[in-house]
């Protein structure tokens, strides 16, 4: 197991010049150039570690009882709070962090075969886009993908929010939204734009909804560009029976998604 492999070890500190280096990978370009990133948490490691993405485990002495079985390439190194801390983003760090490879895969092998998907075109915001993550994962979603300017799925933050989701279904990261919706077509998905001012009920479309779909999904602020838009077989408005304004993105995601996938097991 896991904590017998740490033996004896003496846990590292926060000086140690082999954690200042891991510590870089907060930075977004250095995660993309290394195509390395930080999984935090219990959650995170143990999605990561069924995902077989994981290259070492960092532990707190105190919080050996968080690591599962790790499989034997899997190297464990004990760390001193502080040196925790500092690998962590999080105000109270749970103990154990994880170094782990990229685990996006291409657009095209995201696509293939796929019946529900959601595209989120520039969404900045990571709990949200973590939060539309867990959502598609939950609904039985066969893939999401970040397109345009959308936060980094492996911001930190993004990967909480998402729960372990990041590692059960694939990701795929597409600089350019257009071509994600010309992809989604190319794999026989129907493309539906969440749009406010859409001309479609959600609540009154299963026969759209019968379709292999793909949600396009806009900025938290702007929503999606006109043109991009344009490009979506539909656009669907959530209906709004109170005097709210609008709903949250990833609330938006969620009643999309599920309204797909009730559908779809019908």
């Amino acid at each position: 197991m896991g904590q017998q492999r740490a033996g004896d070890q003496t846990p590292l500190a926060a000086s140690n010049a082999r954690l200042k280096h891991i510590r870089r990978l907060s930075r977004r370009s250095e995660r993309s150039e290394r195509r390395l990133f930080l999984a935090d948490g219990p959650k995170a490691v143990e999605g990561a570690l069924a995902a077989g993405c994981v290259e070492e485990v960092f532990v707190r002495p105190d919080a050996l009882g968080l690591v599962p079985e790790l499989p034997v390439d899997v190297r464990l190194t004990l760390v001193e709070d502080r040196a925790l801390a500092a690998l962590s983003d999080s105000v109270s760090p749970a103990g154990v962090v994880a170094l782990c490879r990229f685990v996006d895969v291409p657009l095209a092998d995201a696509l293939a075969g796929a019946r529900l998907v959601a595209i989120c075109a520039d969404v900045r915001d990571p709990g949200n886009a973590g939060t539309v993550v867990r959502c598609a994962d939950a609904a039985g979603a066969d893939a999401v993908v970040f397109a345009g300017s959308s936060v980094d799925l492996y911001n930190p933050k993004t990967l909480r929010a998402s729960v372990g989701s990041a590692f059960h279904l694939p990701v795929a990261l597409e600089p350019d939204p257009v071509t994600a919706v010309h992809a989604a077509r190319a794999a026989g998905l129907s493309v539906l734009a969440a749009d406010g001012a859409g001309e479609r009920d959600l609540f009154a479309m299963d026969d759209v909804l019968a379709a292999p779909t793909a949600w396009l999904l806009g900025n938290e602020a702007w929503g999606l560009p006109e043109d991009l838009a344009a490009l979506a077989d539909h656009r669907v408005a959530i209906p709004i029976h109170g005097r709210a304004e609008s709903l949250n993105l990833s609330t938006a995601a969620a009643l999309c998604l599920y309204a797909s996938a009730r559908v779809h097991r019908a």
